[in-house]
């Protein structure tokens, strides 16, 4: 009988130990564990939740019964194994489940392209590979991203009360209980409980799935922690996801939309061109201080010597230097603006100062008096004449 090293494990000699009992694989583990790896294959499948439509792939299957509860959901398994012997047996048992398909394949390079799974596990088998890392790898690479692998593997019992009688059971109990079922398994049976012993606790197995890419990592003891099993989850990388962040930065350049906003810059013209009122009024009140000025001199005129007021006339001029005043909209060169002093060069009509010449028609009404004065004399003499 083959015995691997425990160290070691060459994946021949671990196939070849396998190849030798399996005839009976199956009776021995229910003999050894009382009927309770049946209950931890139910744990497992529901973990895995199989349905219609899902392809999973069932690693260190053996002789099939694992693939067989998963298949019996719908799912379509690939059961693979690295011992002919057990996928000779599985064959044999399964041939007409159209569902589950077996294969050999080595679990550190597994023959499936990437993302080909819905899901994977493996039972009691991990501790059994060269390199378990290396197949947590790979159970990863063939996973399509938010896929689960589901681990079901003997375990360390926290609890001290029943670590102790579970290590003196596997090393002098069970081995004795195989050999006694098949004669060649006892051997096989002694390096079941050496790879349990060596094998490392929850919590390591659970921070390799971690390092292997999983998330969502956890693990749940069955049967004390005699079984524990392990559950993570492989990430979803959609390129459509990775690709988002550099999208999100590009917000920033078009929220640069206010650089294109210069709207305060037309808001600056809107001054300017309320500066062209400004100038308007300016003008136009420029008017009413000129024509405020004729008016104040027209009664003046009616007061005062006609003679003495044409001076003041003549500072009307002054009012015509508001055409001065509208060329400061001609020193705003916009267009609008300036088409505004144009309207405002009514200014030029403002020009009344012509109309204020009247006071040359008001000569006559200061005549008037000389004339009246003339005539009362006039009117004088005639009445001394008669008297």
């Amino acid at each position: 009988m083959t015995h691997p090293d425990t160290a070691t494990k060459p994946a021949a000699d671990v196939s070849a130990m396998f190849d030798e009992v399996s005839p009976r694989y199956d009776l021995i583990n229910d003999v050894l564990t009382v009927g309770n790896d049946r209950l931890w294959r139910i744990a497992t499948t529901r973990a895995l939740a199989p349905r219609k439509g899902m392809r999973i792939l069932d690693l260190a299957a053996g002789t099939g019964t694992s693939s067989a509860a998963l298949a019996a959901h719908g799912a379509e398994v690939v059961a693979a194994d690295f011992s002919e012997g057990m996928l000779a047996e599985g064959r044999r048992r399964h041939a007409g489940n159209a569902l589950i398909d077996f294969v050999w394949a080595d679990a550190t390079a597994l023959p499936f392209a990437d993302d080909s799974f819905d899901a994977a596990t493996i039972s009691y088998g991990l501790r059994n590979v060269s390199d378990p890392r290396a197949a947590l790898a790979e159970m990863r690479r063939v996973v399509k991203p938010g896929g689960r692998v589901v681990i079901a593997e003997f375990s360390t019992p926290p609890s001290p009360i029943v670590r102790g009688p579970y290590a003196l059971y596997g090393r002098h109990v069970l081995p004795r209980v195989a050999g006694a079922i098949n004669r060649d398994a006892a051997a096989a049976y002694r390096y079941l409980n050496e790879s349990i012993e060596a094998w490392p606790a929850q919590d390591e197995l659970a921070a390799w799935l971690r390092e292997a890419g999983f998330e969502r990592v956890a693990y749940r003891n069955l049967t004390f922690g005699i079984v524990a099993l392990h559950r993570g989850f492989v990430p979803r990388q959609a390129p459509a996801v990775a690709e988002q962040p550099a999208a999100a930065t590009k917000k920033p350049a078009a929220a640069r939309k206010p650089a294109a906003t210069k709207k305060p810059a037309a808001a600056k013209q809107q001054p300017a061109a309320a500066k062209t009122p400004a100038a308007a009024t300016k003008s136009a009140a420029a008017k009413p201080a000129t024509g405020g000025k004729t008016a104040a001199t027209q009664p003046a005129e009616a007061t005062q010597a006609a003679a003495a007021r044409k001076p003041a006339a003549a500072k009307q001029p002054t009012a015509a230097k508001t055409p001065a005043a509208a060329k400061k909209p001609a020193a705003a060169k916009k267009p609008a603006a300036a088409k505004k002093p144009a309207a405002a060069k009514k200014p030029a009509a403002a020009k009344t100062p012509a109309a204020a010449k009247q006071p040359t028609a008001k000569k006559p009404a200061a005549r008037k008096p000389a004339d009246a004065a003339a005539e009362a004399a006039a009117a004088r003499e005639s009445n001394g004449e008669t008297e």
